[in-house]
């Protein structure tokens, strides 16, 4: 069965406990299907922004909200194992109720700088992220459950019929930028996440290798889902609309040029970007932080990235592009001021406008 177009909402964490859950209620209450947290890690720290944790905070939004579903956008293989991974799945299973949690995996090459090497040998996010994809759903699958990998290996009991635990499935996405992780997505998860700064281009591109993954192990391409995160913010004003999302775009291009090197080319080459236009960004967020890397990017570089911006008629035009290229679920990278106006008038004035 093909999946539902959904639209939600990337929700960086290292913001305020009170503010991320208030920005929840307000998804829930304006109609928004999902919320994905994306950790924020050392690298935001580094440009005064804290880091929270979203296994930790994913249980606290499932019982603020009734109907938003709560996804893990994404968690690096390289902080916790898989077993303790299933764990916290199984708290965000019980406080979300069936049907409204997400599990994501993805590399994270910032953790991989951090932590992600040891005893001299080489980080290997594939084969990391492929035990662990593994593991989680054999252990949350109830059966008596043993897996020897590469990079993680676990012998776990059977759960006994009398165990009050939840029962249902948990779907588990994959992020992946660069062809092996999203060939390994279509044939190990149940859906793709794609990073920020994706454009329709880039959408194309990756289902193709999506698809072709899942092919391979016998799988429809069409019942996966392709999750998209994009820039994004609105207003009336088409010049206010798109200066939330000039500002998550100057970070996230800046974290491509600082990061992400290598495994990010393809993303920005789709978006016909070059070096010589994002280092500036790079030296500007490093120099001034967040608001002097917004200043850089000038308004052929944001709209080279094909943000979801501006008045709502044209977050409804772009919306649609993203649809027809591929994604079925949009995932909103939303910024600027006043993020709950923001959210009140997607929910009012697009969100009917792009739904089934």
């Amino acid at each position: 069965m093909a999946p539902p177009f959904r639209i939600g909402v990337m929700q960086l964490t290292m913001e305020p406990l009170d503010e991320i859950l208030a920005h929840a209620r307000q998804l829930d209450e304006h109609g928004f299907d999902t919320i994905w947290l994306a950790e924020a890690y050392p690298w935001w720290r580094k440009h005064q922004m804290e880091a929270r944790s979203s296994t930790a905070l994913s249980p606290l939004i499932a019982r603020e909200t009734s109907s938003l579903t709560v996804g893990w956008g994404i968690i690096s293989p390289y902080t916790r194992h898989p077993i303790q991974v299933a764990m916290e799945a199984r708290v965000t299973q019980e406080a979300a109720g069936p049907g409204r949690f997400l599990l994501g995996y993805g590399a994270s090459k910032i953790f991989m700088k951090e932590i992600g090497e040891g005893d001299g040998r080489p980080a290997r996010p594939l084969t990391a992220i492929r035990d662990s994809v593994r593991i989680v759903k054999g252990v949350l699958g109830g059966e008596a459950f043993s897996y020897e990998g590469k990079e993680f290996s676990a012998v776990v009991p059977p759960l006994s019929a009398e165990a009050d635990a939840p029962r249902t499935d948990v779907p588990i996405y994959v992020a992946g930028t660069g062809p092996k992780m999203q060939r390994m997505a279509g044939e190990e998860a149940d859906g793709l996440l794609l990073a920020s700064i994706t454009t329709p281009a880039f959408v194309r591109y990756s289902y193709e290798n999506m698809a072709e993954g899942a092919r391979a192990k016998g799988r429809d391409p069409g019942e996966l889902d392709l999750g998209c995160t994009i820039v994004a913010s609105i207003d009336e004003d088409p010049r206010t609309g798109r200066e939330g999302a000039r500002e998550i775009a100057g970070m996230y291009l800046a974290n491509k040029v600082q990061n992400i090197q290598g495994s990010a080319d393809v993303l920005l080459e789709k978006a016909g970007l070059g070096q010589d236009e994002i280092l500036p960004i790079a030296e500007a967020m490093e120099s001034g932080g967040r608001r002097a890397a917004a200043a850089a990017v000038t308004d052929g570089i944001l709209e080279k990235c094909k943000p979801i911006a501006g008045t709502p008629q044209e977050c409804i035009e772009r919306i649609r592009e993203y649809r027809e290229a591929g994604c079925t679920h949009v995932m909103l990278e939303l910024w600027g001021e006043d993020r709950d106006r923001q959210i009140a008038l997607f929910g009012n004035e697009v969100l009917p406008h792009v739904r089934d």
